[in-house]
């Protein structure tokens, strides 16, 4: 045995930055020569396309082999044999590269809008051979391997080449769709950092499993695709939002797929009239208890329910309902599991290195660098994905107001200012202008929202105005006020009248989308149900009143799954919802209200049409805070279209009540939730009733006690 080069031993050793250097063909000497590394064989042939042969000469015990390629190719395979087992194989060394000179110049600049055509794993055929090509970003490690099925899992039999701007690369002839693998990283300092699971993975295995799994995103189905409106802020949005874990489980307590979901869901939330359904997020993620909120696979839906044909089928099927899907995505932070992102190639690659900036004091969580062009073209990437190859209609952005603060939920002297010396996060408004810029570039019929929960201006304005350039905000302080004032006693709700009229001096500002959301029933603030004062009776009729006064305000709809079944109970993760509830008149009385609320809104032009516009809300009676009552007309842009809400917080009935309308003639009550088809008294207005002959045409009604009616002109004449 020869004496041998750095070179060898760095490949024998697990620990060679630059194997393609060493290994693979090389021209010596004007003769062609392969060097392969193959741990465990005891003979090693190069056979060239017309089946010559070359015996390789072995160097070192541990398998390295050396050899002339017969006939001066580099075209080859190799035969080695293992034991009695005889395997020919090919040499992932002899192969070009993956990533082209303009891939790697748009990497470097943090433009590349596609990265997941370039990145994570993908089959395919190079040189007329099948393979799967490895590509991972690790710009400050040593040395990096793929490690999987396809080779025993060992770190010294595939390193990869690094390429510029810190991408590793390598194409592995007997690799295929269904293998797990991960990343091994040797980082800066010759630290062994844990097996990585590949930030760019399109599926992953089961928790407590951490792998990442091949699987060919280009034979993704299709999806059918929905109305281009759906998203518009003059259609009707009514959001349904859901835990896939939770909604409905089996008989024995297991969670449903994502195809046995695809066949009752869809349907489900088409029959109860909303218009969208909205996923909690479905990255993968090792905790059940995060609800998808600290994900470690942004590219991967979660292999929990199915694998990703499985998801592109549940989304197909909404879509055939007429469904606009939304996803929630999580851009703010991710958790430091040690197979996750954190301190990806032994440095802090995608998080802040400084924990005054890198890390959730409330979550524990780590937070992105949207200083780095990488980790902003990683993450606007990650959006346009789910648009494009899974066919979703919108992403809600969550915890933004996180991620917009730099002394968000810290401490004085806890955080560090920006360069002007305030408390903006400069490079995540950049991150957010540009995220929203592109996808509505790109997708023009998608849209995005923002759950931000602070008075940050212009988040639902164009970019091109200063604004961030989202679709639509979560109007959070509509939900803290109003089911404050809700949840009083009726006796105190005139000294709390101002919260019901607050939130119209600002409904306007933005696009708002009203939220009931998963985090109101969640951490002992009870269910919507159990915050409901007074008797069994009361609390039915004061959860009636909400919903209705809800579906009349300004704003597009959220409800998180349950809300309409009046659920009593907290929601839980670990169980099904109640569906048994639904067996009780209350409650599916509550059912037959919220299906109402959804196709009376929807059908109702004045009731959506200028959700975001002030030119399409008036209010007639702001000052009756001693009876609890108010009234406002919603108008579209038909001045013909309007509709008359009536609101009566108060278990009083109140009979000729007088309201003045804009229009002479009949009225129609198209909706009223005290009927007793939904559990009510059935006070109301038996159908029409008639403006008085009066100069100011008014309406005299009777006012059902913690109800609500909704009021249309009948054939109404106008100037």
């Amino acid at each position: 045995m020869s004496q041998l080069s750095a070179d060898a031993f760095a490949i024998i050793e697990g620990r060679h930055s630059d194997p393609f250097r060493y290994l693979g063909p090389h021209v010596e000497n004007d003769q062609a020569v392969v060097r392969a590394f193959l741990p465990e064989a005891s003979d090693v042939e190069a056979i060239d396309e017309r089946g010559h042969t070359n015996s390789l000469a072995r160097l070192h015990d541990a398998g390295l082999f050396a050899g002339p390629l017969p006939h001066n190719t580099t075209r080859y395979q190799l035969r080695a044999r293992f034991g009695d087992t005889i395997v020919e194989l090919q040499d992932p060394y002899r192969f070009p590269p993956i990533l082209s000179d303009f891939d790697l110049y748009l990497l470097g600049e943090g433009t590349h809008q596609r990265l997941y055509d370039k990145l994570g794993a993908h089959p395919m055929t190079l040189d007329g051979v099948a393979g799967v090509a490895f590509v991972v970003f690790a710009p400050n490690a040593r040395r990096v391997s793929v490690v999987g099925d396809f080779n025993f899992w060992e770190p010294r039999r595939h390193p990869m080449r690094l390429r510029g701007s810190g991408y590793w690369e390598i194409f592995i002839p007997n690799a295929t769709v269904g293998d797990r693998y991960k990343f091994d990283v040797i980082g800066p300092q010759g630290q062994q950092l844990p097996l990585k699971s590949d930030p760019m993975a399109f599926a992953a295995e089961v928790r407590p499993n951490t792998a990442s799994i091949v699987i060919d995103v280009t034979r993704l189905p299709h999806t059918a695709p929905v109305a281009k409106q759906i998203n518009r802020v003059s259609s009707p949005i009514s959001i349904y939002e859901v835990h896939l874990g939770s909604w409905r489980r089996t008989g024995d307590g297991q969670w449903l797929s994502y195809r046995e979901l695809a066949e009752v869901l869809p349907r489900y939330v088409r029959d109860m009239n909303f218009t969208h359904v909205e996923f909690l997020p479905i990255n993968e993620h090792p905790f059940d208890g995060s609800w998808g909120y600290q994900p470690t696979g942004l590219f991967a839906p979660t292999s929990r329910f199915g694998s990703p044909n499985d998801f592109a089928f549940l989304i197909d099927a909404c879509h055939r309902e007429g469904l606009g899907v939304w996803l929630d995505w999580v851009p703010g932070h991710f958790p430091d599991d040690p197979h996750g992102l954190g301190q990806f190639d032994g440095t802090a690659l995608y998080e802040h290195a400084n924990p005054l900036q890198g890390r959730h004091l409330d979550w524990g969580t780590l937070i992105y660098n949207y200083g780095r062009t990488e980790v902003v073209n990683f993450l606007v990437s990650n959006a346009r994905f789910w648009l494009e190859l899974y066919g979703v209609d919108g992403l809600r952005v969550d915890a933004v107001a996180s991620m917009l603060y730099l002394d968000y939920s810290r401490p004085a002297g806890g955080w560090i200012p920006n360069k002007y010396g305030g408390r903006e996060n400069l490079e995540a408004i950049a991150f957010f202008r540009r995220f929203n810029t592109e996808i509505f570039a790109q997708f023009p019929d998608a849209t995005t929202a923002a759950e931000e929960s602070t008075a940050w201006p212009q988040v639902s304005r164009p970019v091109e105005f200063g604004g961030l350039g989202f679709g639509y905000k979560w109007n959070m302080g509509w939900m803290h006020d109003t089911l404050n004032y809700i949840g009083k006693d009726p006796v105190h709700r005139r000294h709390h009248h101002g919260d019901i009229l607050f939130g119209l001096q600002y409904a306007f500002s933005e696009n708002f989308i009203l939220p009931l959301s998963h985090d109101e029933v969640v951490h002992g603030k009870r269910s919507l149900l159990g915050r409901m004062p007074g008797d069994d009776w009361q609390r039915f009729a004061n959860l009636r009143a909400y919903y209705a006064f809800m579906f009349a305000h300004p704003g597009k709809k959220l409800l998180f799954m349950g809300a309409e079944l009046g659920q009593e109970r907290e929601w839980n993760h670990d169980r099904s919802l109640d569906w048994e509830l639904l067996e009780k008149s209350p409650h599916a009385g509550i059912q037959a209200l919220i299906r109402d609320l959804n196709r009376i809104y929807r059908d109702t032009p004045a009731l959506h049409e200028r959700d975001c516009d002030a030119d399409g809300f008036e209010w007639l009676v702001t000052d009756d805070a001693a009876r609890n009552i108010f009234v406002w007309l919603r108008k579209a842009y038909d001045a013909r279209q309007q509709c008359l809400v009536v609101v009566n917080f108060s278990p009083n009935v109140y009979r000729d009540y007088r309201i003045r309308v804009p229009f002479p003639g009949e009225w129609r009550e198209v909706f009223n939730s005290d009927s007793a088809f939904y559990g009510g008294s059935n006070v109301g207005n038996t159908g029409l009733v008639r403006t008085s002959d009066t100069l100011v045409p008014e309406l005299t009604l009777s006012i059902p006690p913690l109800a609500a009616i909704y009021l249309i002109p009948e054939r109404p004449t106008c100037d």
